[in-house]
């Protein structure tokens, strides 16, 4: 079991099951929504995850591959929580830096690594796709 929580408190949510996918994704919007060189998300079964405290507010907005999606964020502190997309209802894209517990993103796959900053490093090893998997 997985828990996370927005940065004031005020949205915690907690999620069963093993995960389907950790990414790090290098498009500019999740440069913008992390205000960092990437952002980190864990693709996990919607039937496992549940909000535990509080309402979450939503809004949409098309990304780069076309999807639509649905960004849960917390009404007081502004902060993102997970993404669900109109194209697959079984799983939800929890943003990392909201989980309770570090997340091991050795295993990660990254994304959108042709928007990536100068400088970053990928592990070799590493599962990469130029745009989405």
């Amino acid at each position: 079991m997985r828990t996370g929580q927005c940065q004031c408190g005020a949205i915690c949510y907690e999620s069963k099951g093993e995960p389907c996918s950790i990414y790090i994704c290098h498009c500019k919007e999740c440069q913008r929504q992390s205000a960092s060189a990437f952002g980190i998300s864990l693709d996990v079964p919607q039937t496992g995850f549940r909000v535990t405290q509080g309402t979450p507010n939503y809004w949409s907005r098309t990304a780069d591959s076309g999807k639509t999606l649905k960004c849960a964020f917390c009404p007081s502190c502004g902060s993102r929580l997970w993404h669900e997309t109109q194209f697959n209802s079984a799983t939800l894209s929890i943003k990392a830096g909201s989980l309770d517990e570090p997340l091991d993103v050795s295993n990660a796959i990254h994304v959108w690594v042709k928007r990536k900053l100068p400088g970053i490093i990928i592990p070799a090893d590493a599962k990469q796709f130029l745009e989405e998997d």
